[in-house]
């Protein structure tokens, strides 16, 4: 193919088909999307201004909370307005620079909170297993650091990856059997070998989750025997409590990931709605149920929503 066929070729739009065999029961599958949304954005707005508001909650474990906060808002902003838009309007048409762009936030984003819960399991190990350094070790501004870092790392790896898929030509059909350009849906449209890229994402893919998820399994084992040698019963509860909220965000996160990622990557003979609809609910459901999970186990975060209403409570009555 010549060097302007391509290009042109590579200009041109994608088209979504949302949930593929089920396009009649769109508007009904759009309520629970829209009210995950509605959740996601109302949650982690609340966290936010509840950790910026309350000088009690301005330390580093808050501050990783923040972040991923920060991360769950605009995981969800770039896939479910484009994903209501298909249900809602059928606006199937996304542009090519566009449709990288979303992938390229999904999946930096995705590498971005994987470090994040990496530098959480390492804040907690620090505050429970070497308490008396905990101030000196994680400072805030040691803590931005770090979520600078996570992002740069992200942004780093996923980089190369955008490249090498926007230079391959597209020029089979342009429709993408998904709700957003899911990376394997959208590869597969290609007309040249894609391995390159395949293999640049497999091995990014198992470098950052494989590391990632081993030191956060070995910084748990660590808190883990350490809380079981406290000797009150009453201080390894707290300890628990406290990392109970962290361990139920990682497992959400990463089972439902592996969960999503081999499930595009072997059909297992699953219908492809189903196929779709797990990809679908693995980009709209953790950010949903991260602030509840924080509201459920952290009594700090808690007293923090509970400050924050009443403080918008009394604003408004005065007003009125």
């Amino acid at each position: 193919m010549s060097t302007n066929n391509r290009s042109n070729n590579n200009s041109l739009p994608f088209l979504l088909t949302g949930i593929p065999g089920l396009e009649a029961l769109h508007m009904w599958i759009s309520i629970p999307f829209c009210f995950m949304y509605i959740m996601t954005l109302l949650g982690n707005s609340m966290v936010l201004l509840a950790v910026r508001l309350d000088k009690s909650l301005h330390e580093p474990m808050y501050y990783f909370i923040s972040m991923l906060a920060v991360i769950d808002l605009i995981f969800s902003t770039a896939v479910v307005p484009k994903m209501l838009g298909v249900f809602w309007l059928d606006s199937r048409k996304i542009g090519f620079e566009a449709c990288f762009i979303q992938m390229f936030f999904i999946h930096t984003f995705t590498a971005v909170e994987s470090g994040v819960l990496l530098a959480m399991s390492f804040d907690r190990y620090i505050a429970i297993c070497n308490p008396l350094r905990y101030t000196t070790t994680l400072t805030s501004s040691r803590t931005i650091q770090i979520g600078l870092l996570s992002l740069a790392r992200g942004a780093g790896v996923m980089t190369p990856l955008m490249c090498l898929l926007t230079s391959l030509p597209y020029c089979r059909t342009r429709v993408i059997p998904h709700s957003y350009c899911e990376h394997m849906a959208v590869v597969e449209l290609a007309c040249a070998d894609p391995s390159v890229s395949n293999l640049y994402s497999l091995i990014v893919a198992t470098l950052l989750v494989g590391t990632d998820s081993v030191f956060i399994t070995f910084s748990y084992g660590m808190i883990l025997r350490s809380v079981m040698r406290l000797p009150s019963q009453e201080a390894r509860l707290k300890a628990l409590r406290t990392c109970g909220s962290h361990v139920s965000i990682i497992l959400l996160f990463y089972v439902g990931g592996l969960l999503s990622m081999y499930l595009q990557m072997f059909s297992f003979s699953l219908a492809p709605h189903v196929q779709v609809l797990v990809a679908d609910f693995y980009l709209t459901v953790p950010p949903m149920l991260n602030p509840l999970i924080y509201g459920i186990k952290m009594k700090q975060i808690q007293e923090g929503i509970f400050k924050l209403l009443g403080k918008l409570a009394g604003l408004s009555i005065s007003q009125a």
